[in-house]
């Protein structure tokens, strides 16, 4: 029973090295944006929540009117 314990264990350690690994993997790639950039994503979600806002609105009107 302590030996099914223990390589229960043992799997999980091995689990959680590989995930830590591809995460460490991928921080050393990141890299800080520059203003350029982070303008450039903020404009862009800016415009999508706009656009689903205003789709969201116009669905919400037209199921205001369209029962009458």
């Amino acid at each position: 029973m302590d030996l099914n314990i223990k390589d229960m264990n043992l799997k999980n350690l091995n689990i959680n090295e590989e995930l830590f690994r591809k995460y460490w993997r991928v921080l050393k790639l990141a890299r800080t944006p520059s203003r350029e950039e982070f303008l450039k994503i903020a404009i862009v979600a800016a415009a999508g929540v706009l656009i689903i806002g205003l789709i969201g609105f116009v669905i919400y009107e037209l199921m205001l009117v369209l029962p009458q």
